[in-house]
């Protein structure tokens, strides 16, 4: 029984010992964990309390800093140097914003757009203008001029269609001949999907001798001669087929051959009227048959040929550009029928290039012949103007300066002696190509007619020209 009763008393300790201890377990472990939160809790209490005395010490340095050391500038700033009495001073201010680039794009389709132009300031001195027959009766004064103002545009289409809109500020509105206006130089569009054959309608120079055609940005001589203002048209309203048929068939001589042929309203530009039902016809070929080396030179020969038709009726200007009709002092203005007429003109031109040297000539030729029109005399005698022109240039300083000398002359033919002759010497300094030009020129004119006839005045002239040119 004793035994059984130790048994029962070691079963009952040892139960009781396995049930305590995971309470006292319990009981430690729950004991860390209060010790371990009151800890963190105290350590969030510090780091809040240091907290609050950072944000006060980095309040105070700022309040500091803002009472010795000025705001930044506002935006981009730039170094600005000044002087206060005493010493010089450098400091920071604010650079004014920068502006920001306009864009115009194409309304169309175009895939190239492109706006240019080109102003031309003359300064004219002397007998002026008096080598295009201006003297006498239609003298001018010494002047500044505003001799061209021009803006245009150009641009292509994928379509095989490129166009040209241009505008000059130098014109007369007619309201006085001392105002100027705006109005249409060249305006076309030209479809050119085959190089042999392109065709252009709009309004442009008529295909009729080389100075006329050739650029006024491009010329040697501030103005160009009597002759080729007398007898060439100005621009015209038509259509005009033209191209280069050597271009495919022959590419390394593309140039060899070029030609146009054009009908026109024939009176003229920014008319809203044919002056009747016939139109003026105009042809220009133009052969290149050298270009190669002389004397270790690139050099050319250019040859060219024009021809000329046109029917016009009273009260149209045959000399467009200049003048040809002979006043009683000798003098000329421009040649406005008093009855109908038709006239067939020609030219014929070389121009020879060996590197710096340039020799270009050429000769013009017309016929004038009066049209009696449902009874109505012409009230004129036919008559046959001609002229030419014979120019020499040679660069002193190679693409810099350039010396030119021309010698022109022209027969009007309307009365005996009626001839005008004119020798020109100028200078080109190209200060960046023809962009920018500065040329000056003395002109010396002889008047046949006054001379035969000295009750008139002087028959000897002399003018300088200067002008300005800038191309943008």
């Amino acid at each position: 029984m004793p035994n059984q009763k130790f048994i029962s008393r070691a079963a009952g300790f040892c139960l009781a010992a396995i049930i305590l201890l995971p309470v006292q377990s319990l009981r430690a472990e729950s004991s860390s964990d209060t010790d371990r939160l009151a800890k963190l809790e105290h350590a969030v209490e510090q780091l809040q309390k240091r907290n609050a005395e950072l944000e006060k010490e980095v309040s105070s340095l700022k309040k500091q800093t803002a009472s010795t050391v000025a705001p930044p500038a506002e935006g981009p700033t730039k170094k600005h140097v000044a002087y206060d009495g005493k010493t010089y001073v450098e400091k920071n201010v604010v650079a004014p914003p920068e502006k920001q680039p306009v864009y115009v794009l194409p309304r169309g389709p175009e895939i190239k757009l492109t706006l240019g132009g080109f102003i031309q300031v003359n300064f004219e001195d002397g007998d002026v203008s008096a080598f295009e027959g201006r003297f006498g009766l239609t003298a001018l004064k010494d002047r500044f001029r505003l001799r061209r103002a021009r803006i245009n545009l150009t641009g292509e289409f994928a379509e095989n269609f490129d166009f040209k809109i241009e505008g000059d500020f130098e014109n007369s509105d007619g309201i006085s001949s001392s105002r100027t206006a705006f109005s249409g130089t060249d305006i076309f569009v030209n479809w050119h999907q085959y190089p042999e054959a392109q065709i252009k309608v709009g309004q442009w120079k008529a295909p009729f001798g080389l100075e006329q055609t050739t650029p006024d940005t491009s010329l040697f001589t501030i103005e160009r001669s009597l002759p080729t203002g007398a007898i060439t048209p100005e621009r015209q309203l038509g259509v005009q087929l033209w191209g280069k048929p050597f271009t495919n068939i022959w590419p390394e001589e593309k140039d060899l051959l070029t030609y146009y042929a054009g009908i026109f309203n024939g009176n003229g530009r920014n008319t809203t009227i044919n002056d009747n039902n016939n139109f003026m016809a105009a042809g220009r070929i133009e052969l290149l048959p050298f270009k190669g080396k002389i004397f270790g030179q690139d050099s050319s020969l250019k040859l060219g040929a024009d021809v000329l038709n046109s029917r016009d009726d009273k009260g149209t200007n045959i000399s467009q550009t200049l003048n040809l009709l002979v006043n009683a002092d000798g003098s000329l203005s421009p040649f406005v029928l008093p009855g109908a007429d038709e006239r067939t003109a020609w030219s014929a031109d070389a121009w020879l290039n060996i590197g710096p040297f340039d020799l270009i000539g050429e000769y013009l030729a017309e016929d004038v012949d009066g049209r009696t029109v449902a009874g109505h005399a012409p009230g004129f005698n036919n008559f046959d103007p001609s002229g030419y022109y014979i120019q020499g240039s040679y660069f002193i300083i190679p693409k810099k300066l350039q010396a030119v000398v021309k010698w022109e002359a022209l027969d009007p033919d309307q009365v005996n002696s009626d001839n005008i002759h004119s020798i020109t010497a100028g200078l080109n300094y190209y200060i960046h190509g023809d962009s920018i030009k500065l040329m000056a020129n003395y002109i010396h004119t002889w008047s046949r007619f006054r001379e035969t006839h000295p009750q008139f005045g002087d028959d000897n002239f002399d003018e300088v020209i200067m002008r300005l040119q800038l191309m943008f």
